[in-house]
């Protein structure tokens, strides 16, 4: 069996004010073939999980390149076809092949191209004939359309949001589709379309025991796999919004019947699904007055991992303006304060115009007098077993806040993001990060508790209202009720029209 492998991956903010070129995919991952790390990253832990499987003798892989840019703003046109035509050249020369496994994100968008990876996966159909099997893995942010779903024969999605299983899905669709190359399985895919856009964190109820709900029908059999996608409600796309997706093993009636039993109790959730957000004066205070830390809060719209720069400094300014203590901020992307830090070196005073430089409506610059406490190059924090770069960083202080600027925009994932860099975040009474929910499985084991931050900004955080060009079904929350505008859906993988019940004999 012969099994090529390809990651592409990011994740497109179609309103915000970044652009995405090769040199954020150079500045994140890089992999040439034979080149992808041993351990395991978000969007490519296929190639550490078929590096496995070859091992063992059950399969020769031929690796193309697996790259992934930091979410940003729209991808430039010269950028994508570089990629997509490296990739797809790469095929061209490994074939004949048994089998194509891709770890993609789901939610990348370029210049005049609205579905990336459906453009790839149908190039790669295209390539690789009918009879060749595709698997493909998708961050559950992303953005189904009916183009992939044709294209491909197993769908895996992350079950997790912070999403902690990602070596599990490559795992699950790894071995779904050596198991359909060697005729042991005929996957068929079942998709219901949701019709919903919301926030859907998976380590609060009610989705922890809807996840955990679809990880039992797989341990007892009842499907090869189940997952579901959230949407990314910062993606201009008209595959915006959430979907269920079942593989079953030649039983597409089934899979369908699951499909949609899932879809109605997802949909059943909206409104009731997110964390309880503050406002920025509310967690501070709240913070502040704990009587043990350290206290989280998320600054839950200015994420990094959401396409925005991470270079807000509303919730900082007020900070310093109340004088609060024992604070630490990470991060805040600057990569010229960093360098000036940098410059002046460790231990230096000096004057320094830091933040809000991306966005007007992501709070002013700050100018402060400031210690530069330590500076360190080529930083890294940890995601479970894999490793984000943070570039250039440098710790500075302000009276008794700390902040983290880094030269590589990432989001805040783990307490390492603070000990790499010489602080001791259980020794803080307050810590604040740029994450909507990913910091969450490694900062609650020290958290005594954790603050969700809603302040808005450059991220669009309310469907409702954010101005989208390329929808045109009818979702919700910009619908109150979308199955009974027109009754359409996704079913299996054709989009067709479902009259509305009180049609239905």
């Amino acid at each position: 069996m012969r099994v090529f492998t390809a990651s592409i991956a990011t994740e497109t903010n179609s309103f915000s004010p970044l652009r995405t070129d090769f040199e954020d995919f150079a500045q994140s991952l890089y992999a040439p073939p034979g080149e992808h790390p041993e351990t395991p990253t978000l969007c490519s832990a296929v190639f550490p999980v078929l590096r496995k499987r070859a091992a063992m003798g059950e399969l020769e892989l031929v690796e193309g390149t697996a790259t992934w840019a930091e979410p940003g703003g729209l991808v430039n046109r010269a950028t994508w076809t570089r990629l997509r035509d490296e990739v797809l050249n790469q095929l061209r020369d490994a074939m004949p092949v048994d089998a194509v496994v891709l770890g993609l994100h789901g939610a990348m968008i370029a210049d005049g191209c609205l579905d990336c990876e459906g453009e790839l996966i149908e190039a790669v159909r295209n390539i690789i004939g009918p009879n060749a099997k595709i698997g493909v893995t998708f961050d559950p942010h992303s953005h189904l359309s009916e183009r992939r779903v044709a294209h491909c024969d197993v769908i895996t999605a992350f079950k997790e949001f912070p999403h902690t299983d990602f070596v599990e899905t490559a795992e699950a669709c790894v071995d779904l589709t050596i198991r359909a190359v060697r005729g042991e399985i005929t996957p068929r895919l079942s998709v219901f379309d949701v019709r919903m856009m919301d926030v859907l964190p998976t380590s609060q109820q009610p989705m922890r025991g809807f996840v955990d709900r679809m990880i039992a029908m797989e341990r007892r059999g009842e499907v090869l796999s189940v997952s579901t996608i959230h949407g990314f409600m910062a993606g201009d796309s008209a595959d915006l919004g959430a979907k269920i997706v079942v593989v079953t093993d030649n039983d597409k009636a089934t899979g369908d019947r699951i499909a949609r039993t899932l879809g109605e109790e997802l949909f059943s959730f909206r409104g009731s699904t997110r964390p309880p957000f503050l406002t920025a004066d509310e967690a501070l205070a709240q913070a502040a007055h704990a009587k043990k830390g350290p206290v989280i809060i998320a600054d839950v719209w200015d994420n990094p991992g959401g396409g925005v720069a991470g270079d807000s400094t509303i919730l900082l300014q007020k900070a310093i303006d109340k004088g609060l203590t024992s604070f630490a901020l990470g991060t805040i992307w600057d990569p010229m304060a960093v360098r000036l830090c940098h410059a002046a070196g460790q231990g230096a005073t000096f004057d320094l115009r830091f933040g809000g430089k991306t966005s007007a409506h992501a709070g002013a610059p700050i100018d402060a007098r400031v210690t530069v406490q330590h500076v360190k190059r080529d930083v890294v924090q940890s995601f479970g077993t894999s490793t984000v770069p943070l570039g250039d960083c440098a710790v500075i202080r302000l009276g008794d806040i700390e902040v983290v600027l880094n030269s590589n925009r990432a989001q805040a994932f783990s307490p390492s993001l603070f000990s790499n860099l010489g602080i001791d975040p259980q020794q803080r009474q307050i810590i604040v990060v740029k994450s909507t929910n990913h910091f969450r499985g490694a900062f609650e084991a020290i958290a005594a508790d954790i603050l969700y931050a809603a302040i808005d900004g450059p991220y669009p955080n309310d469907p409702a209202t954010t101005n989208y060009t390329n929808l045109t079904r009818s979702i919700w929350p910009i619908v109150s009720a979308p199955f009974n505008e027109d009754g359409s859906q996704l079913a299996g993988s054709s989009f067709v029209r479902v009259p509305p019940k009180n049609e239905q004999t």
